[in-house]
C-alpha cells in the first residue's frame, strides 16, 4: 500500500522527505542525510512505474502522452502494491479524477492508498521560489501558473507529466482525502520543527513501530536546517536541480528558504492578487 507525500511544488516537500527518510531509513548521524533518499521515497509518477505497461510515454505529442499517464495510473500503482508491503511516495500530482473516451480514471484510490501526508505552504511565498524554479520571467508568469487549473507539469522528454492544477485546487482535492490524511504547514516545520516531527512520528506509528528517541529527534532537527540543506547540495549530495529544458541551465534547488519572505521580497500589487484570488482556501488554512 502507498502513503503519498504530497504537496504543490517548493512547500516543503523535500523537507519532509528528509525527515522522513531519517525517521525510517536512515541513520541521522550519517554525513549524507538525502542517502538513497530516492530509493527509499521515491518520486510519482516516474517512467520506471509506467514500463511494460499499455502506454507510450515516447510520443512527442504533449496531449497523447497525458492521455496515456491518465489511463495507466491505477495499473501502475497496482503493479507497485503486487510486492504487498507498504510504500512511501513523493508527488506534486493533483489527487484528481479524469473523463477520457468515455471512461473515468482516478489519479489514485483507497484500494492502492493508505494514507496522505501533505504539506502546504503559503502561496504568497511559494510565488518567488516557483518563479526561480521554474525559470519564469516575471511574478505575473508565476502567479498565472499558480491560478491555472489545466496546469501539467513534466511534460519535456524523459519526464512523466503531472496533473498540477491551481494551487487552492491542489490542497483542497488532497484534503478530501477519506483515509488517514494528515496535514503539515511549512511554517510551522519552520516555527517549531519538534512538535511537528513528534506528529509525524505519531502519524507513522498506525503503520510502522517506530522508537521515539530524543537524541535521534535533535539531530533530525539540526540536520534539516535549511543551510545544511544547500551545503549538501553544493557538495553533490542532492540530484534535484532546476533544469531549463530548453536552454539546459540550471539553478540551485535550495534557494532561500526562511529567507523566502513575502514581507520583505514581494510586491503589493502581487500579494493583493495572491490574496484576493486564494482568499477562501488561505482563510481555511489560516493564512488570512
Amino acid at each position: 500500500m502507498i502513503i503519498w507525500l504530497a504537496s504543490y511544488p517548493k512547500s516543503g516537500n523535500t523537507w519532509l522527505r528528509s525527515i522522513l527518510n531519517q525517521i525510517l531509513f536512515v541513520d541521522p548521524t550519517t554525513e549524507n542525510i538525502f542517502s538513497d533518499l530516492y530509493k527509499n521515497i521515491p518520486g510519482y509518477p516516474s517512467l520506471m512505474h509506467f514500463m511494460n505497461l499499455n502506454s507510450s510515454l515516447k510520443s512527442t505529442d504533449d496531449i497523447q502522452k497525458i492521455s496515456n499517464i491518465i489511463k495507466n495510473w491505477e495499473e501502475s500503482q497496482n503493479k507497485i502494491n503486487k510486492e504487498k508491503r507498504l510504500k512511501f511516495f513523493k508527488t506534486h500530482n493533483l489527487l484528481t479524477s479524469i473523463n477520457l473516451d468515455g471512461q473515468t480514471f482516478h489519479f489514485t484510490n483507497i484500494k492502492n492508498t493508505l494514507g496522505v501526508i501533505y504539506i502546504v505552504r503559503d502561496p504568497r511565498n511559494i510565488i518567488t521560489s516557483l518563479k526561480n524554479h521554474f525559470f519564469l520571467n516575471s511574478y505575473d508568469e508565476a502567479f498565472n501558473m499558480m491560478i491555472d487549473k489545466k496546469r501539467w507539469i513534466g511534460t519535456t522528454k524523459d519526464r512523466v507529466p503531472q496533473s498540477l492544477s491551481s494551487w487552492d485546487q491542489h490542497f483542497n482535492s488532497w484534503s478530501f482525502f477519506p483515509k488517514n490524511y494528515i496535514l503539515f504547514k511549512y511554517e510551522d516545520l519552520l516555527s517549531d520543527p519538534k512538535k511537528q516531527i513528534l506528529r509525524l512520528y505519531e502519524y507513522l506509528q498506525k503503520f510502522i513501530k517506530t522508537n521515539f528517541d530524543q537524541q535521534k529527534i535533535d539531530k533530525i532537527i539540526l540536520n534539516s536546517k535549511f543551510l545544511n540543506f544547500k551545503k549538501l547540495e553544493s557538495q553533490g549530495h542532492f540530484k534535484e536541480k532546476a533544469i531549463n529544458p530548453y536552454t539546459k541551465e540550471t539553478k540551485e534547488f535550495f534557494y532561500l528558504g526562511p529567507k523566502n519572505d513575502y514581507l520583505k521580497i514581494l510586491d503589493d500589487k502581487t500579494r493583493y492578487k495572491i490574496e484576493k484570488h486564494f482568499k477562501v482556501t488561505m482563510k481555511k488554512i489560516g493564512y488570512l
